[in-house]
């Protein structure tokens, strides 16, 4: 059976946050080839593939499943080889343009969505891959994440689903309504739960990269723009606001389902809970499925949505999503054609399909057909009506750490106001 997007609410979101960012015109980094140019950066050379590719991404996770890949791929071109380097995310979300530039590692690589990505366009470090069959084999709604002033520097590999993943044994023994519409339905079904002897919700606080992903869901149906983070950036919103204290009041209402410290918990204890059973939702995302089959997780699990939404009152979106793990050929490789040659053999649908079954993680690379239960069970959410994961939207990681932090600051016990009103202070700082 093949899944293809069929719909996908890739608006104005991302461009404008990316679109502002303008490509130098000065000489690239490397003089072989991915030049920036008067328009722009310059297509990776695809010459005869040789020498030695060093992939650099962030998913330890995937490194088993790269490494076979890359075999397949050497098997396939004569005088290639390959090699990855992989950081952890929080490090690489803070060192990764330091470290693929001057390409002593990463002549293909991978970026996060958002400000990283821009940074390293703005930096110079990708070619244009827009005329590419590699881009080509891509959905082309879910390029726009990569896609900057018309070009496509990256492409998007990933699907995910930045929302709380929920074990349907757990939520069936509790008699626990597992597709809570509103806000007073999803606290029922977490007091039911409760009730039922489990933690509802295990959020790992202390891990500022996983604890952003609820925020996504706070945010859909509470922001009054689809851009708010964007605009809460340059100032003409404000985490002080009614929306956003309303926002952190209903974290308050959230702390009573948690584990005890949530707010200072790691990701690791957490997947942990979720695997043992005594906690019925993991409040990351659908990218750590992979791990909680490995740590040993037999039970059958969904994705839940935390609708914000009053009871009664229809949700702009029924879930959020993001288009990340964006891949790229470096333009100061040495090695461009064979960089380029890795990335073209990840977009092919049978080596996208083998990478998404073996990490239950969805792609977009179109006409995948998934064969891994996880990823069939959860395939409907590709077409459901979901937001763009909208802390991705913030450029400056300061200002969005010091947003995401009020949130911490809520579950930690600090009121709204007075979180809120700490965040302003820094974003204020850091208005453009």
């Amino acid at each position: 059976m093949s899944y293809e997007l069929s719909r996908r609410q890739v608006l104005g979101v991302f461009g404008a946050v990316g679109a502002t960012f303008a490509l130098a015109s000065c000489a690239g980094p490397g003089s072989t080839g991915g030049a920036i140019t008067a328009t722009g950066p310059s297509a990776p050379l695809t010459g005869t593939p040789s020498g030695k590719v060093s992939f650099a991404h962030w998913r330890a996770e995937d490194k088993d499943v790269f490494d076979e890949l890359g075999k397949r791929w050497a098997a396939e071109i004569a005088d290639v080889s390959f090699t990855q380097d992989i950081t952890t995310s929080n490090d690489y979300n803070a060192q990764g343009l330091q470290k693929i530039r001057g390409s002593n590692v990463g002549d293909a690589f991978a970026s996060f969505r958002g400000a990283q990505f821009a940074s390293m366009a703005d930096a110079g470090i990708y070619t244009d891959l827009s005329a590419t069959a590699a881009a080509a084999a891509f959905v082309p709604s879910l390029l726009t994440a990569g896609t900057l002033n018309k070009q496509t520097l990256g492409l998007p590999y990933q699907v995910v689903f930045p929302m709380p993943v929920s074990n349907l044994d757990a939520f069936d023994k509790a008699n626990a309504e597992s597709a809570p519409k509103d806000w007073d339905s999803f606290l029922g079904s977490c007091e039911a739960l409760k009730t039922g002897g489990y933690v509802p919700m295990a959020w790992p606080g202390g891990d500022v990269g996983n604890a952003g992903q609820l925020f996504n869901c706070m945010v859909a149906n509470n922001a009054p723009a689809e851009d708010a983070c964007a605009q809460i950036e340059i100032g003409t919103l404000k985490v002080t606001d009614d929306w956003f204290i309303a926002m952190l009041k209903q974290y308050q209402e959230l702390v009573p389902y948690m584990q005890d410290n949530a707010q200072g918990t790691a990701v690791e204890a957490v997947q942990n809970m979720f695997v043992q059973q005594q906690a019925a939702m993991l409040v990351t995302g659908s990218y750590h499925i992979s791990a909680i089959r490995a740590l040993g997780a037999k039970f059958p699990v969904d994705l839940i949505f935390p609708s914000t939404n009053a009871s009664g009152k229809t949700a702009n979106y029924e879930g959020v999503y993001n288009a990340t793990f964006i891949l790229g050929v470096n333009a100061a490789s040495e090695v461009q054609p064979a960089a380029y040659s890795w990335i073209e053999f990840l977009s092919r649908p049978e080596n996208a399909a083998y990478y998404a079954d073996n990490t239950a993680q969805h792609v977009a690379v179109a006409g995948v057909e998934y064969s891994d239960p996880d990823l069939v069970k959860l395939s409907p959410w590709l077409d459901k009506r979901t937001m763009l994961a909208a802390r991705f939207q913030f450029e400056n990681l300061d200002v969005r750490n010091a947003v995401e932090a009020t949130a911490i600051a809520v579950v930690g016990g600090a009121s709204p106001e007075e979180a809120a009103e700490s965040a302003q202070l820094i974003v204020d700082q850091n208005l453009r």
